[in-house]
């Protein structure tokens, strides 16, 4: 019979064989069972029987255990095969030694595709249904008494429906496994693991709706590692993954449940901040820009310390998000021109909104509103103003 029978290293892999070791150790219990109780019944061949069966399934468990695993799967099969044909040609077919045959279904179904599993699915159920008629036709070789009858079937029935439901709970938790590392390769940066760029504009589509619906504010800041080119430059781009990975550490431990931060792009990053107005989004870059600032990353004879720029904004109502965005990143860019390791806030959507139609009136009247030149505003370095 077709099966797969040489380990992939694949995480899903590794568990069925796993779980296949685990069912040689449930079994052999089954069968110390089965000992005692046959010798109770009377019946001293099904006993020794089942002495035979525990051995060869201790032998399975070796073999599993040197991932010597195509003779551990045909002895497995062997000791189920032998066992259910013996079973119910001497007990007869109301004992229910023939349900076990059926746990060969899903085992075949998921060794291959639909050609390779035709012949031994029809092998089986010519099996079975041969089964069926010999048992009847001969009878019980060994018949037992009715209660030991009864009491062999319900054993055999329950044991089936116990293996039957682990096996597909098995396959229920790969399969949400699998989806759960599908959705992390669709949402994810592989380097740094934080959500890329797509998931984010997902969850702030989402979040501009909550923010329209319920008037909460909605808040994005944009951070930049300053002068990572160099640090790619002279220590290698290893020591810059390095950096990018621990950096996102820290922008991870900052966000709050609610948050969302991911990796834009390069050395940027963009938080998504739910129900945060503009001064506490600020007061949180602040932090951000502080956490950052006293990291020391451990790569070669002397750490790695490093600074980021932000800028924030607040999503004004009625704005798209990637006009809110692009306020932020212009806000981050001001704190680049201006020393960088700085908060800058951006200026709203309606004070841009105004200036843009007092450019409109200048151009139409160039004698008026002669520009007046004010004084300087610029902070130093680590400190936060508002971009104009």
């Amino acid at each position: 019979m077709s099966l797969e029978t040489t380990p992939r290293r694949t995480t899903a892999h590794s568990a069925f064989w796993m779980m296949v070791r685990r069912v040689t150790v449930l079994a052999s219990c089954v069968d110390v069972g089965f000992f005692f109780f046959f010798l109770a019944a009377g019946s001293p061949i099904l006993a020794w029987i089942n002495v035979l069966s525990v051995a060869m399934y201790i032998v399975a468990y070796r073999l599993l255990g040197q991932r010597r695993n195509r003779p551990a799967l045909m002895l497995i099969w062997a000791e189920v095969l032998g066992h259910a044909f013996i079973g119910t040609l001497l007990t007869g077919w109301d004992a229910g030694f023939n349900y076990y045959l059926l746990m060969f279904i899903p085992a075949i179904m998921v060794s291959g595709d639909w050609r390779s599993v035709r012949l031994p699915l029809l092998v089986l159920f010519s099996a079975y249904l041969a089964l069926h008629e010999v048992s009847r036709f001969t009878g019980p070789l060994e018949p037992l008494a009715p209660a030991a009858l009864t009491a062999l079937y319900i054993f055999n029935v329950s044991v089936f429906f116990a293996m039957a439901s682990s096996t597909a709970s098995f396959y229920y938790r790969m399969v949400r496994k699998t989806e759960g590392k599908l959705r992390d390769l669709a949402t994810r940066d592989t380097l740094t693991g934080l959500f890329n760029r797509r998931h984010l504009m997902e969850t702030a589509q989402q979040e501009r709706t909550r923010s329209s619906r319920s008037g909460a504010p909605l808040s994005l800041v944009i951070a930049d590692i300053d002068d990572f080119k160099q640090i790619n430059d002279r220590l290698g781009h290893d020591a810059g993954d390095l950096v990018l990975r621990r950096v996102s550490a820290v922008l991870r431990e900052r966000c709050r449940s609610h948050d969302t931060v991911a990796r834009w792009g390069g050395e940027e990053f963009l938080f998504l901040l739910p129900q945060t107005g503009g001064q506490a989004a600020a007061d949180f870059a602040e932090r951000v820009r502080a956490d950052v600032g006293v990291l020391e990353i451990a790569a070669g004879v002397e750490p790695i310390r490093c600074t980021v720029s932000l800028g924030v904004a607040v999503v004004a109502v009625g704005e798209s998000l990637e006009d809110a965005i692009g306020r932020a990143d212009h806000a981050l860019y001001r704190s680049k021109a201006e020393g960088r390791n700085r908060v800058t806030i951006a200026e709203s959507a309606s004070a841009i909104a105004d200036a843009h139609d007092s450019a409109q009136v200048r151009d139409l009247h160039p004698a008026a509103n002669a520009p007046d030149d004010g004084p300087d505003d610029s902070p130093g370095p680590g400190g936060m103003r508002a971009a104009s």
